[in-house]
């Protein structure tokens, strides 16, 4: 009896080791349509493929449709790479009644948004990393067609950053010190103006975000406004579109999580356990947006690039078994 008992024990723990191998099962994952979103979302298709035994996919996916689908519908059952501000009530009210999780930060540093230099005005006049030294240095951000004013680079028309970097332009008075706000007329247009003085080594001063390929590319240093962040302030009045007396006030980070379905987080812990764990750094996205682009790479290439070649950083992510089942599977690609 003992005998057939044990042999039930063993037989019984088999079972369970099998299902907790397996228990991830099929898992959507939201691939979202810009590149830092498409790496990260392959990242965990592959990791979540060969290091917890997943049968993960890829779907089409953006911030509104995601969500929404994913609160009403139960999948996809990832997205990745979300940025929570434009979603904060759905994905509040989501979390609250047990539909969604929010596993963990994916840009451990936030979307950050500023107004930027190059870092080569920086090193050699220290003062222009501060918005006093910009406004005291105006005739070096020389206008490209009006020689009485000083260039100030914001947001293309019709983007939202064009509502909060004009009504900081406002707050700081750049127009007494000379400044103009000149549109770029495209997100093209911007990252070119950065691209062009940076080749001629000359002065640049405007509105630009992170993580980019271009921040990747060029040293750029945030201006310090001296005001610290009121994050009421920010999306009560510099948000708003004519909001009539904007304070000046530095951008406060844009959260952007991980977020799963309840369903999956219940299912599959272990898994769920390495998405809250996996986060980037906006130096590192920087830069492996700039490779994306300069090798004109997809996730999927990127994702390789990324488990290869910074082995240090994603290990500690997961456990030495699963790492060590996902270089087995990297080694064959």
């Amino acid at each position: 009896m003992k005998i057939l008992l044990s042999a039930g024990v063993i037989l019984a723990s088999s079972f369970t080791s099998v299902y907790a191998a397996n228990e991830c099962g099929k898992v959507t994952i939201a691939d979202m349509n810009w590149s830092s979103a498409e790496l990260i979302a392959n990242v965990d298709r592959f990791i979540l493929e060969h290091g917890y035994g997943c049968q993960a996919e890829l779907v089409p996916g953006d911030t509104m449709p995601t969500g929404t689908s994913m609160i009403e519908k139960g999948e996809p059952d990832i997205a990745p790479e979300l940025w929570s501000n434009s979603f904060k009530d759905a994905l509040e009210k989501g979390v609250a009644e047990k539909r969604l999780r929010i596993a963990g930060k994916s840009l451990a540093d936030g979307g950050e948004e500023g107004f930027w230099v190059p870092q080569y005005l920086v090193d050699k006049n220290p003062e222009l990393a501060t918005i006093d030294g910009i406004k005291a240095n105006a005739k070096m951000f020389k206008h490209p067609e009006n020689p009485d004013k000083s260039a100030f680079m914001g947001c293309p028309a019709g983007w939202n950053c064009q509502i909060t970097s004009g009504n900081l332009f406002k707050a700081l008075k750049l127009a007494d010190s000379g400044f103009e706000l000149i549109d770029p007329g495209s997100g093209a247009g911007l990252a070119g103006a950065i691209a062009k003085s940076y080749e001629r080594q000359e002065p640049w001063f405007g509105y630009y975000w992170a993580p980019t390929a271009v921040l990747g590319k060029y040293k750029m240093v945030k201006v310090d406004f001296n005001s610290g962040t009121d994050e009421k302030h920010y999306v009560d009045c510099i948000s708003i579109e004519g909001c009539e007396n904007p304070k000046v006030t530095m951008y406060p980070p844009s959260p952007v999580h991980t977020v799963t379905t309840e369903a999956f987080a219940t299912r599959a812990p272990e898994a769920y356990a390495y998405l809250a764990k996996r986060a980037f750094k906006n130096d590192q996205m920087n830069q492996l947006l700039a490779w994306m682009e300069d090798n004109q790479a997809d996730g999927d290439i990127a994702m390789e690039h990324f488990l290869k070649s910074y082995e240090a950083d994603w290990t500690p992510w997961v456990s030495k078994e699963v790492a060590d089942k996902v270089k087995k599977a990297l080694s064959k690609i």
